[in-house]
């Protein structure tokens, strides 16, 4: 159950690793160490000729183990084919903190050999110890790595009676999450941190957010916390639609009905990248990224004010990962990478954006523009004539007080324009597809930071 170690290291490694001669034996070690190992793992070691791991872990074997101990270099990464590579067809044996394949050094492997020269020796993970300590179904409770992640990302996963388990970054992380749930709110919620799990000293300390006073104690820890917001925090559904409220905006927003009604149209999917060109306040990239944990958005803002503003509103939410490019579309779309779909919220009428940005989409893509301006509209259905799609107009009313009684005010009637991309982007083929589909699942190598928490 290391904190920051070793195995904090990216999910995808470089390419060019050889093939070995011989498997890779993965062992998941505890903080039980050598006394917690099934006899087949302590075998693995005692036939190795080289053992790899953290420093810590390595301290962890004894010395009736021969092979040569050769601790991971910082940075890991691109270490790995190398460190491969040097003992190709030697036995080799890599330590993991707890199951291996469970925010572990394992998964670091599998995408750097493939899984069949892997041979994983899993240990319990510290989710499992701490759920085991404290009572909780391990399906029903969401596990969070914050080990080489921003701290921030944790706030999109704050929900009332939500329990969590943070695989913890070292010794200050317990007082850094508590910092982070009283700004967000969630102060009553109460916190458990549980140190050396399996391990002859096993520790545990309770409070709430609001009363935490504990100091830094060891760093192997992971902290559970039953997430209880404050009477008056704003409630902040799963669902697209956030309260306007909740963004920090200088009036360039698109308002939650039709943001709702936009990201319907958008239709993210785990794994899938967003362009949202003209960011405003961010408020249709964020919501995306908020759609599941693995989706991407890269946000185009010219004004810079307003592209800062879209950074923090974006940490504010739980997803520091938003990319925010100032710059003016179509220039600033150069290099970036591929969009799953793109959302143009503003700026529709510059001079090649609606024919970069649909150049850019794959075959099944999606393309959603919202306007509320004539010249824009009449670019719309223009673009709605040759390649087909859907063309709707969203208006919404609000009840205000009319002296002493109540009326309706219209809000400016949004023309939104959805297509998918079909049969190579050809103007007859956009008409067969009126309606947005889900993409097939793209895996997201990019998302994860392997964690070094999971013994």
């Amino acid at each position: 159950m290391p904190a920051a170690s070793a195995e904090s290291a990216e999910s995808s490694v470089p390419s060019g690793a050889p093939e070995p001669r011989t498997p890779v034996t993965v062992v998941g070690i505890g903080a039980d160490g050598w006394d917690g190992l099934a006899p087949g793992a302590r075998e693995a070691l005692r036939a190795a000729e080289v053992i790899v791991g953290g420093a810590r872990q390595l301290g962890l074997v004894p010395g009736e183990c021969p092979g040569e101990r050769v601790a991971w270099p910082s940075p890991l990464r691109p270490a790995v084919p190398r460190l491969l590579a040097e003992h190709a067809g030697r036995r080799v044996a890599v330590l993991a903190s707890g199951d291996p394949m469970f925010f572990g050094i394992g998964r670091t492997l599998a995408d750097a050999l493939g899984p069949e020269p892997l041979r994983v020796l899993p240990h319990p993970s510290s989710a499992s110890y701490a759920c085991a300590r404290l009572g909780w179904p391990l399906d029903g409770t969401e596990v969070i790595s914050l080990v080489g992640r921003p701290l921030d990302a944790l706030a999109a996963a704050l929900q009332p009676d939500r329990r969590l388990l943070l695989l913890s970054a070292g010794a200050g992380t317990p007082a850094e999450v508590a910092a982070l749930l009283r700004e967000r709110g969630f102060g009553p919620s109460a916190m458990t941190v549980l140190e050396q799990l399996g391990g002859d000293r096993e520790a545990r300390h309770e409070g709430t957010a609001d009363g935490w006073e504990h100091p830094p104690g060891d760093p192997l820890n992971v902290v559970a916390v039953v997430c209880r917001p404050a009477p008056d925090t704003l409630r902040l559904p799963i669902v697209p639609g956030l309260p306007d409220e909740a963004f920090d905006h200088d009036g360039q927003l698109t308002k939650r009905h039709v943001r709702a009604a936009t990201l319907a149209a958008l239709g993210p999917a785990p794994g899938e990248r967003l362009w949202d060109i003209g960011g405003g306040s961010g408020s249709i990239g964020i919501e995306w990224m908020r759609a599941h944990r693995s989706c991407r958005a890269v946000t185009v803002e010219g004004d810079p004010v307003r592209a800062g503003r879209i950074a923090r509103n974006a940490a504010a939410l739980g997803v520091p990962g938003l990319r925010v490019v100032t710059g003016a579309a179509p220039a600033a779309l150069g290099g970036l990478p591929a969009p799953d779909a793109v959302f143009i919220g503003g700026g529709l009428t510059a001079p090649g954006l609606l024919d970069a940005c649909w150049a850019a989409l794959p075959e099944g893509g999606r393309l959603v523009a919202n306007t509320v301006t004539l010249e824009s509209e009449a670019l719309l259905a223009d673009h709605y004539r040759r390649f087909g799609g859907e063309l709707v107009r969203l208006a919404v009313a609000h009840a205000v007080p009319v002296g002493g009684f109540t009326g309706w005010r219209q809000a400016m009637p949004v023309t939104q324009w959805a297509v998918v991309k079909r049969g190579g982007g050809g103007e007859a083929a956009g008409r067969r597809a009126a309606v947005p589909a889900q993409q097939p699942v793209r895996a997201a190598a990019e998302e994860a930071v392997e964690g070094a928490h999971s013994s």
